[in-house]
């Protein structure tokens, strides 16, 4: 998947950019399907008495979905971050991030690059929405332009402890009548710059779920800032790195993905 030159300027502009039907149909559905049963065997439904990391956020999708790794290490998404960020790019993340119906919190304005401080910093976040996202259940709000102020400072509250239990790295803004939804339907993604500000509603739909398949894109050489620049580990998906660490990481996974 490649996208235009006018897309580039307008992510470089704006910070982010909407890919419509990036997954559809039959191959849409199964991949839901392998991401809600690795949910609920680790989840189980939304319980409003757990925290926010057990009603949120599931780590590692791509250990436990088959079409999820095929979708990370090869799918149409790694063709954008070649664009956007340059020709070696590696994994950086992926989870699921889910907002069910009953689960009403919000969460706060923040940049990704603020919970996983990459240098260089131009990583992308990819939001692959399994269900349609709107006002209603939860979808994304945005700051347009806001990367272009670079990273805010939240150091003070990245001890080891804090990221162990979730640490709350949400910001103040200036001018948040700026902000704008950013809707989709289910197999759209939406791209964002590693320093845009965002931030979601709870989902306040008592019959729709907001699953999101999220997957960040990083330089194939990204460092952690905040762990005393050690590289960054995640699969090599295009090009070359000068860490010999991140060369091997999850090889046999990406062999046995391309071979079974």
């Amino acid at each position: 998947m490649t996208i235009t030159e006018e897309q580039c300027k307008r992510f470089a502009r704006d910070g982010f950019l909407v890919s419509k039907g990036v997954l559809s149909g039959e191959r849409l559905a199964k991949l839901t399907a392998e991401c809600m049963s690795a949910w609920l065997a680790e989840k189980g439904e939304f319980d409003a008495e757990a925290t926010w990391l057990q009603n949120s956020l599931l780590p590692d999708i791509h250990h436990r979905s088959r079409l999820v790794c095929d979708y990370y290490f090869d799918g149409p998404l790694v063709g954008v971050a070649e664009q956007l960020v340059g020709p070696n790019i590696k994994g950086a993340t992926s989870q699921l991030t889910f907002k069910l119906r009953g689960n009403t919190k919000p969460f706060g304005w923040h940049q990704d690059n603020g919970y996983g401080h990459l240098d260089p910093a131009t990583a992308i976040s990819t939001l692959t929405a399994l269900d349609d996202a709107d006002v209603e259940n939860g979808c994304l709000w945005v700051l347009p332009g806001s990367h272009r102020a670079g990273q805010v400072d939240v150091s003070d509250r990245l001890s080891a402890e804090a990221k162990a239990v979730g640490a709350d790295l949400s910001v103040e803004v200036e001018r948040e009548s700026d902000a704008v939804p950013v809707p989709l339907i289910a197999g759209d993604a939406v791209v964002l710059h590693c320093h845009l500000l965002h931030r979601s509603e709870g989902n306040l739909s008592p019959e729709r779920d907001r699953r999101i398949l999220f997957l960040r894109y990083a330089d194939a050489d990204a460092v952690e800032v905040y762990n005393d620049r050690r590289p960054r580990l995640g699969p090599l998906l295009r090009g070359k790195t000068r860490f010999p660490e991140v060369a091997e990481f999850e090889r046999d996974l990406f062999a046995k993905n391309e071979t079974s």
